[in-house]
């Protein structure tokens, strides 16, 4: 990722380093970063299917966006177990997009329908391509509840990722919302990276970024639900301010 922040509006003569330089990070943060971060929410669908539709960028000050958009089939094989086969492109703009992660998402839901919370077990398998090709598995719990009229998420979710050889990552991600109208709820949302599971980074060297959120479904459109944040702060040790959309069609 430092290789991205370190292309700063080159002279004319170091327009080939730059331009490798960018490769290079593409490349990488393919690896290192996909797919792109939206919030885990415990949910059953038994029986429905979903299209997923992705979008997130990483942008630095003073720098292009890069783009991930993404594209995920889901489906409901039981009131417990929902599947996912998702599809990660990342580029620098939407005619220099690449394949570059094939990821299979799980989900289990734990809790019961009379609890008053919701637990589930999220596990993803991300296939990545490109320079650095591996494979990498995210697993964790996913908990959402209400307290009052505001709805609040936490995940702790754990990342291993056989080519890189940095351990076991501990991946933090949170949200408040409370509804401003039916169907329309509007709060804060947060990721953060802390570092190996058994070793936190220090403060200064770890990843937070927060932001406003929106969650809509359209009025007589139940099966439509799109989610939108914008936040700001630092993304793998370095300033990016970060743009995620997402949006799922039940059929």
């Amino acid at each position: 990722m430092a290789r991205l922040f370190e292309c700063r509006r080159p002279r004319l003569q170091g327009l080939a380093r730059c331009a490798l330089l960018v490769g290079t990070a593409v490349a990488t943060l393919g690896a290192a970063a996909d797919p792109g971060y939206y919030l885990v929410r415990p949910y059953a669908a038994a029986g429905k299917s979903a299209l997923d539709l992705r979008y997130w960028s990483v942008q630095a000050p003073g720098e292009a966006a890069l783009l991930w958009p993404e594209l995920g089939l889901r489906h409901g094989f039981s009131k417990r177990w929902t599947s996912e086969i998702l599809l990660s492109w990342i580029g620098p703009g939407w005619r220099s997009q690449k394949l570059s992660s094939l990821n299979w998402m799980n989900q289990w839901l734990l809790s019961s329908a009379d609890s008053p919370y919701e637990l589930a077990l999220h596990s993803q398998l991300i296939h990545n391509r490109g320079r650095q090709a591996g494979t990498a598995l995210e697993i964790g719990p996913a908990w959402q509840g209400d307290w009052g009229l505001t709805r609040l998420n936490l995940n702790l979710l754990l990342e291993h990722d056989w080519a890189r050889r940095e351990g076991t990552q501990l991946k933090l991600q949170w949200q408040a919302s409370r509804p401003l109208q039916p169907g329309l709820r509007l709060g804060l949302q947060g990721f953060g990276e802390l570092g190996r599971w058994d070793h936190w980074l220090p403060a200064a060297r770890q990843s937070h970024r927060a932001g406003p959120m929106l969650h809509w479904v359209p009025e007589g459109q139940q099966g439509l639900s799109v989610n939108a944040a914008y936040l700001w702060g630092r993304t793998y040790g370095r300033r990016g301010d970060m743009f995620s959309a997402q949006l799922l069609l039940d059929f």
